[in-house]
């Protein structure tokens, strides 16, 4: 795999990013999808199923709590953040075919709740994410901004939870496109400016982004959310680790998933 020949931490302490790394084969890829769009299936009459299922993926079905595990994740995200790995989140992002949905340019830490910047997403492409069908685009060196202001825009067409935005211009001079094959992945540090666009092409657009922690990390508030331990030790106890899901679409799965939303929604949505 080329990975082995990219310098991931001195790029990503460079540039606040590493794209593209090869992470699936694109029959690994694809076998993911049609796991999550047989389960997408099997809840479309259920929004707020539906809702749990775009959010914790990883928590409801047994092959994506597997990626968060492939050992070519941790090889692409151990260099950053050491050995012992915790994921926050393993949340899908889906653009439909000629969809006019966006991710506003903003900072992933922003709201999240969390009391250090030990963070890494990894964005695992599903299908195709090129420039037509709205890749990320990142502002290289961003991340050496702590948070900077964002407004709240609740823009329908914004797949963010507040449809945030940094309150900051962004020349288009300055921004890189990341476009990934199916199967590959970028990682980039919770304060990196990013943003993409609309979808232009007749395929899906879907990505997995798996936000990886150090245990030491706790959320400012105390709660106790859910997390997946996927790599060495935990010695702090700031968080519940999940076990692996019960099966495919449990209902135990969903009862927890639901409950750790409940929590995780007054983090995200405080002030507001």
């Amino acid at each position: 795999m080329r990975n082995e020949t990219l310098d991931i931490r001195g790029d990503y302490e460079k540039n606040g990013y590493v794209s593209p790394l090869d992470i699936l084969t694109p029959s690994e890829a694809q076998r993911l999808r049609d796991d999550f769009e047989r389960a997408e299936d099997a809840v479309s009459g259920d929004s707020q199923r539906l809702k749990l299922l775009y959010s914790y993926p990883d928590r409801l079905i047994p092959s994506f709590d597997a990626l968060l595990r492939h050992p070519n994740v941790i090889a692409a995200v151990s260099p950053v953040l050491g050995p012992d790995l915790m994921v926050w989140s393993g949340a899908l992002f889906v653009k439909e075919a000629r969809s006019p949905k966006i991710v506003s340019w903003h900072q992933d830490l922003t709201y999240w709740g969390l009391d250090d910047a030990q963070e890494v997403t990894c964005w695992v492409a599903l299908s195709e994410a090129s420039e037509q069908s709205g890749c990320m685009r990142f502002v290289p060196g961003s991340h050496q901004n702590r948070i900077v202001p964002h407004v709240d825009t609740f823009d329908e067409n914004n797949l963010l939870s507040r449809g945030q935005e940094i309150a900051v211009n962004v020349d288009d001079a300055d921004t890189v496109a990341a476009a990934l094959h199916a199967g590959q992945a970028s990682i980039h540090h919770g304060h990196l400016f990013h943003a993409s666009g609309p979808n232009q092409t007749d395929d899906r657009r879907i990505g997995a982004a798996l936000r990886f922690i150090k245990p030491s990390m706790k959320q400012k508030n105390g709660a106790r959310t859910l997390v997946a331990l996927v790599s060495g030790q935990d010695e702090f106890g700031h968080f519940e680790i999940a076990a692996a899901p019960r099966g495919f679409l449990h209902e135990d799965d969903f009862a927890l998933c639901q409950q750790d939303a409940d929590r995780k929604k007054e983090i995200l949505f405080e002030g507001v």
